[in-house]
């Protein structure tokens, strides 16, 4: 079985976006929810609902914003 970094899409209250992706990034979003949706097009979770958590995952993995984001929380707390 194929372990994807994306294993938990859930409902929250939205904050509602217009963005623009290119085509060929549409079409690799729509190929990763049907191999997060075992194979099988059919009710695979579309890109709205995989951009939202992909971003908090990046966001929550990237080592440097941490890093700045505890200095301006301990500079601003002085």
């Amino acid at each position: 079985m194929t372990r994807l970094k994306l294993s938990d899409i859930t409902d929250g209250k939205p904050v509602k976006l217009t963005i623009e992706i290119p085509a060929r990034l549409h079409r690799r979003l729509v190929e990763y929810g049907t191999v997060l949706n075992g194979g099988i097009r059919e009710d695979a979770p579309v890109p709205e609902l995989l951009i939202p958590p992909m971003i908090e995952r990046f966001v929550a993995s990237d080592r440097d914003f941490a890093k700045a984001r505890r200095r301006t929380h301990a500079s601003s707390s002085r």
